[in-house]
């Protein structure tokens, strides 16, 4: 196991590893960027009126919640059509990437209508991070790691390029605990990738794969099924 994170004194992170995590896959579907991307071309003149409304209470709440500093260097994964994009304090310098050029083009028009000037996008490949190590003080991933095809290595990109004493955040829907639903989350997972997630995504088996320790687990959104999960990196603050 890669021991980078502090263990947190919080029972439900220490919780969320139970002993049958590594039998377990993190999702019943695969995907590929190719298919990821012809998915968020075709769904991006939508995802507004229904992500939008729909998942705002878990960004307003998780941005909130965030370890935030002024002067900080934040990445956004995922920046989609730049939504949280206009939620950061304009003290901090946002960096947001994003595979879908379509996505980021509408990023690009909402942080010109609303005057922000501390946020720069890019088109990148989450899971092959241009930046060099330790370069950000938070990496955060809202809404994202249901999406990629490769959850972990996403994950410990976004760790490599956070600096030590910095902080990495994903915000996601996990797949449930109540048997029943868990069991409705794989049945429905092949059809919910065609509107953009992986409704299944095993959460123990995440954090085991990535050997990384959740610092905390917090219920976020509207109903409470998703999950912020905070990563603190070994080492001094600086």
């Amino acid at each position: 196991m890669i021991s980078l994170f502090n263990q947190s004194g919080s029972g439900r992170a220490d919780a969320v590893v139970g002993p049958d995590a590594a039998t377990r896959a993190l999702s019943v579907t695969d995907v590929e960027n190719e298919f990821v991307e012809r998915v968020y071309t075709d769904i991006s003149w939508w995802y507004d009126l229904f992500f939008g409304p729909t998942l705002h209470a878990g960004r307003l709440e998780a941005i909130r919640g965030l370890p935030l500093s002024a002067g900080d260097r934040i990445l956004e994964i995922g920046v989609g059509t730049g939504i949280n994009a206009c939620l950061y304090p304009r003290d901090c310098r946002v960096t947001g990437i994003d595979f879908s050029a379509s996505m980021l083009a509408k990023a690009g028009r909402r942080i010109r209508a609303h005057g922000v000037r501390n946020v720069e996008l890019l088109e990148m490949d989450a899971a092959d991070l241009q930046f060099e190590d330790d370069s950000f003080d938070l990496v955060y991933a809202p809404y994202v790691i249901s999406v990629v095809p490769d959850p972990v290595q996403v994950t410990r990109e976004m760790h490599r390029v956070c600096r030590p004493g910095g902080h990495v955040v994903v915000l996601n829907h996990f797949r449930s605990e109540n048997r029943l639903m868990a069991w409705a989350e794989r049945v429905l997972s092949p059809l919910t990738v065609h509107v953009g997630f992986k409704a299944d995504v095993d959460l123990p088996e995440f954090i085991r794969q990535t050997g990384y320790e959740p610092l905390s687990i917090e219920k976020v959104n509207i109903p409470r099924i998703w999950s912020l999960v905070t990563f603190r990196k070994d080492g001094p603050a600086v």
